[in-house]
């Protein structure tokens, strides 16, 4: 082992598991491991998760990988996870209930007051307007329906916070994910007592405000005992997975473009300042200086984990529940269709939709069936309704002058080739594969950049971050998706109304 050789600790809050990895500082990964989460859906259009199983899943997750890498020194570790989920602890610093996840609907109610007697001001402030997705409706329903939890609430943490201040006992969070509460002032990075006031929500509760980069404590002994991971390492900040994800992939530059496709998709592009629009979210970069504009799709890798649940059970059994291979199956059988699966057409809305349309009621379907379809032309038929779901996210942001010649491509549903291809001829764009695309990577190397192992950002970027493949758009497919996403959009916008009339059944 070089005596140059120094290892980071990444940590990733997913939706459905938790992932950590070691990784060296010329990029290298040296080791991996991950562990299911459990969602909790106690209600239609709720989604919960117990803050002590991520706990939990670190403690599992470290014991493996320091085991199993045989590396016994770390230099840093630094978490994220997705913005919008918020623990409420006690006096005690202990969680009051599960934390309300990002995909959680109940707060449709206050969204619509928020914006109809805020809207303006909420957009002028935190740049971004209220839905489910943020966490001042959210804190805003529990105001209305678990008043007697706010009064208990001493400290807010979201999910990256939480996880940290089991490891260090310090309260704080990072710049990124306080912008993703809806809470704190974009132009001013402070929390805003204005936006507080108009749910009621007390200021004292919110934590102190850092940068992403920022070293907040160091690993306590009971910590080192439950994890493994050796006491007194520094823990960074850290910062909402998005932004490590596009961080750690190399979206660096404006016009730098990511499509994210995992449980809910994202068409990110770079910018050197922000394009504040209702129908698109705004960040801060882990560049300082930097944002990035999101345009975001509800149903993504979700509908294609459905379409294998529900239609390919058979083969699930037969190859003993193993999902990878089960979607490579699915993927050899729609590889032979050709672009616009025969006149299928489907649109992804299994979860209502955000980008461009901002409609929860939006319903799924597949429109064109005939009798000559079959099994491998549904699934062709999801890639490209998913794909053009993005493209339209993509048309959102360049209409706003954001434009990309070429996207990055992350999240698991990039690991499908034949996805992939679907997606870039469907754009018209070059894509490219990193090496790594995990949040948890670029949680690693947040967290190095924190430490000094690195000069800055982008040295951190220059050394550590690698393009695996590049795909590149079948032009004459291209063009037949054109036509097609006409008819695409054209037939959504004549199925409202019908989506709408659905959602009392739905119930």
């Amino acid at each position: 082992m070089s005596p140059n050789n120094r290892y980071m600790l990444g940590v990733d809050i997913g939706s459905s598991n938790l992932k950590c990895l070691i990784v060296r500082n010329d990029g290298e990964l040296i080791a991996s491991e991950s562990r299911e989460l459990k969602t909790l859906y106690q209600y239609p259009g709720w989604s919960e998760q117990d803050p002590d199983d991520w706990y939990t899943a670190l403690a599992d997750c470290c014991h493996k990988i320091f085991t199993t890498s045989g590396i016994g020194s770390i230099e840093s570790v630094c978490i994220t996870a997705a913005t919008h989920t918020a623990v409420l602890l006690d006096e005690n610093d202990k969680p009051l209930r599960p934390a309300i996840m990002w995909t959680d609907q109940r707060s449709i109610e206050e969204s619509k007051i928020l914006n109809d007697k805020y809207g303006q001001s909420i957009l002028d402030i935190a740049y971004q307007k209220a839905n489910p997705t943020w966490t001042l409706p959210q804190f805003y329903w529990l105001m209305r329906h678990e008043r007697d939890v706010v009064e208990k609430t001493r400290k807010v943490m979201f999910a990256k916070d939480y996880l940290r201040f089991k490891l260090t006992g310090t309260w704080e969070t990072d710049w990124i994910d306080a912008l993703g509460s809806m809470m704190m002032d974009a132009r001013t990075k402070e929390w805003s007592s204005e936006l507080c006031d108009y749910i009621g929500w007390p200021l004292s509760t919110l934590p102190p405000i850092c940068s992403p980069t920022t070293v907040v404590g160091s690993v306590l002994e009971e910590a080192a005992r439950h994890t493994k991971i050796p006491v007194g390492i520094p823990v960074v900040a850290g910062a909402s997975d998005t932004a490590a994800e596009d961080y750690g992939v190399g979206a660096i530059n404006p016009g730098d473009g990511i499509i994210k496709l995992a449980t809910a998709g994202n068409t990110n592009i770079m910018a050197s300042e922000p394009s504040v629009d209702p129908l698109l979210f705004n960040y801060y970069h882990v560049i300082p200086g930097m944002w990035y504009t999101v345009a975001a799709t509800s149903s993504c890798a979700a509908v294609h984990k459905w379409l294998r649940d529900e239609f390919f059970r058979v083969e699930s059994d037969k190859f003993e529940n193993s999902g990878s291979t089960v979607f490579a199956y699915m993927d050899n059988l729609a590889k032979s269709i050709p672009a616009g699966s025969n006149g299928l057409i489907f649109h992804p809305y299994l979860m209502g939709e955000r980008t461009p349309h901002w409609d929860p009621l939006l319903k799924g379907d597949y429109l064109g069936i005939s009798i000559r379809h079959k099994r491998e032309h549904f699934i062709k038929a999801l890639y490209e309704g998913i794909s053009f779901s993005l493209l339209e996210c993509y048309l959102s942001l360049e209409k706003r002058g954001l434009k990309m010649e070429q996207a990055r491509l992350i999240g698991g549903g990039a690991k499908s080739e034949l996805w992939r291809q679907t997606l870039s001829d469907v754009l018209g764009k070059e894509t490219l594969i990193p090496e790594i695309d995990d949040a948890s990577f670029g949680a690693a190397l947040i967290g190095g950049v924190g430490c000094g192992l690195f000069s800055n950002e982008r040295d951190a970027i220059d050394k550590c971050t690698r393009v695996k493949t590049v795909i590149r758009p079948n032009y004459e497919n291209h063009a037949r998706y054109q036509e097609l996403f006409d008819i695409f959009t054209r037939s959504q916008q004549l199925l409202v109304e019908i989506n709408h009339a659905l959602h009392r059944f739905n119930q």
